[in-house]
């Protein structure tokens, strides 16, 4: 006779059995606590200090926002909603990318710099050596092919003779010029082998700053220095924007050949009449050949661990002016570094209008505007002109043939003496009015407006150096 398997069923029902209700009971009492303690984040990880930190903040030090400090915005006091000043926060940060705050008492950073001329340019390059020196900082000086070996020869012996440079031994003549070709990749080429120097070198820096014979800083390394030690250490100053337009046109497209690459003589780039398609595995990016870059991104331009720098720096050989966009097109399409772009060359340079693609040079008459832009650095200056001369005595305060002075000089001025014949301690400074206009120009790279430019589709007013929304064309 078959039984019946129905709920009313005799002592063969399934759940007629109760000793299952208190383990089930006890499972679902704690199933609910623990999404109660998720939903109230109970579990969440805790705050990391040092290294494995993660904020979105990009500047830590409140004496920059005039909005409040930290205590007032975690307490939820009212913060002046000044958008042109207001920096990121946690909510803000268009990439959702982590910026690693410092303390502003933190040790000063670590400079270095790159140093570059061509033919006639020994001279100009001791004199911007000069005035950029500091016993904390690291410089690579690279004469190209170009210039005559009897030129490089005295640069060199100049670096070896300086009794400044051989006590600290932070200043290296690349002994082998490299040919490097207006517009081509071998300029490229030149800057990453001054990083692999570096970095086979095993030198201390942070920041990697490209400078030629015709720039000049506006402030001193103290001033620079200073500022920079309240910076977070991830950041990347590199002007940049989506290539459009005529680049679009005139550079992404045709086939070129550096004769730089294979030649020992320095010949134009040569173009095909054939033109080729844009890439569509990665974004193209232009910007400013001048760039102040961190340690760890150039280690990422080397090593190359997922590929794209190499892929990109193949694609870049055949590519018409490589500098002003090698570099903007791999941190931009990097996903742990585009959201440390900051769209700024720390350079004051005039362009006419529309803008072409020279600098116009720069003179006396550009002095104030120079000075009101807080750039750390301006070009183009013509060779040995005036300005230079005023810039040496009313910004750098530094004498003809000699270093711009810092705390680290422990000499004395008495009798004209020069004060950096000896030194102190390299981490000491004595920032002067040059910090404060640095500071000035930072607070407006760091805020919501610039950074909301960065790495996106906005376009890019190089004549104002400002992001703008372009118009539709309906």
């Amino acid at each position: 006779m078959r039984k019946s398997c129905g709920l009313n069923s005799g002592p063969g029902r399934p759940f007629n059995d109760r000793r299952w209700l208190l383990p089930f009971l006890a499972s679902l009492l704690v199933s609910v606590t623990l999404f109660l303690a998720a939903a109230c984040g109970l579990f969440s990880p805790p705050y990391l200090a040092g290294d494995d930190a993660f904020l979105v903040d990009v500047v830590s030090f409140t004496d920059w926002d005039d909005g409040g400090s930290p205590s007032q915005r975690d307490s939820g006091q009212s913060v002046e909603p000044e958008a042109k000043d207001r920096l990121l926060d946690d909510n803000d940060n268009p990439d959702n990318a982590a910026v690693n705050s410092d303390d502003s008492d933190a040790e000063p950073p670590r400079l270095a710099y790159l140093l570059e001329g061509t033919k006639g340019d020994g001279l100009r390059m001791r004199r911007v050596l000069q005035a950029i020196y500091h016993p904390r900082n690291q410089y690579i000086l690279h004469l190209d092919l170009e210039a005559p070996p009897r030129e490089r020869i005295d640069l060199a012996m100049y670096v070896k003779g300086d009794p400044m440079f051989s006590q600290v031994g932070n200043v290296r003549v690349i002994a082998k010029g490299n040919l490097v070709t207006y517009k081509g990749p071998t300029m490229v080429a030149c800057t990453l082998h001054a990083v692999a120097i570096l970095l086979k070198e095993g030198l201390e820096w942070d920041w990697f700053i490209n400078l030629s014979a015709s720039d000049y800083p506006l402030m001193t390394q103290d001033d620079i220095l200073h500022v920079f030690s309240s910076l977070p250490r991830n950041l990347n100053f590199i002007e940049h924007m989506q290539i459009s337009g005529w680049k679009r046109i005139q550079r992404a497209k045709p086939i070129v050949l550096d004769p730089g690459l294979y030649l020992s003589k320095k010949f134009d780039l040569s173009t095909t009449p054939e033109r080729r398609e844009l890439p569509t595995s990665f974004k193209l990016y232009t910007g400013s050949a001048w760039i102040m870059l961190t340690k760890s991104f150039l280690e990422y331009c080397i090593w190359g661990w997922d590929n794209l720098p190499r892929t990109l720096l193949m694609y870049y050989v055949n590519f018409i002016s490589s500098p002003e966009g090698y570099f903007h097109t791999v941190i931009c399409n990097s996903d742990e570094f585009q959201g440390t772009a900051v769209g700024h060359d720390l350079h004051y340079i005039a362009w006419d209008y529309p803008a072409k693609q020279h600098p116009l040079t720069l003179s006396m008459k550009d002095f104030n505007s120079m000075v009101k832009s807080g750039a750390p650095f301006a070009r183009k200056f013509p060779k040995e002109d005036k300005v230079l001369d005023r810039i040496d005595r009313e910004l750098l305060h530094r004498s003809e043939g000699r270093f711009t002075p810092g705390a680290w000089c422990n000499g004395s001025f008495e009798g004209g003496a020069d004060p950096c014949l000896s030194r102190q301690e390299d981490s000491v400074l004595e920032p002067g009015p040059g910090a404060e206009r640095l500071r000035g120009l930072m607070k407006k790279v760091l805020s919501w407006d610039y950074r909301n430019g960065s790495c996106s589709t906005l376009s890019y007013d190089q004549t104002k150096r400002d992001w703008y929304v372009p118009k539709s064309k309906g």
